[in-house]
């Protein structure tokens, strides 16, 4: 990492209503510019031109899952090191624990609060970034 703030977040989430508001409350309420997908194919075609700092991926998704998009960014030298956090509504403690043990830099309950989201990815990255 480097002493770089955070401003560039990429938003994986194919429920167009969460995906709305989660691009709200990063973009108008955080300040990032956000690359919102509405899936993990539309998010590898996408995320060169875009080159996120972060990403933000829903882990239930038609098609491509969240593990399963992962992975995918992880085998590219490009987003290899990309941190990611995990959105889901999934979030007893086992299902926490698969997640960091994949790789997952945070986790997101769902719901979420749309006027703390980008305050704790900041708070993330700046962790990250110790």
């Amino acid at each position: 990492m480097s002493a770089e703030p955070l401003k560039k977040v990429m938003l994986v989430e194919d429920d167009p209503d969460i995906r709305e508001i989660a691009e709200m409350a990063l973009g108008t309420v955080g300040g990032f510019e956000v690359m919102a997908c509405a899936s993990g194919g539309e998010a590898l075609r996408r995320v060169d031109g875009f080159a996120p700092q972060l990403a933000v991926i829903d882990v239930m998704m038609p098609a491509m899952d969240g593990p399963t998009l992962f992975a995918s960014l992880r085998a590219r030298p490009e987003t290899a090191k990309l941190p990611i956090v995990f959105m889901t509504a999934k979030v007893q403690p086992e299902e926490i624990v698969r997640w960091q043990a994949l790789g997952a830099a945070d986790v997101v309950a769902k719901p979420f609060d749309p006027l703390t989201l980008a305050d704790r990815l900041r708070a993330l990255w700046a962790k990250l970034d110790a």
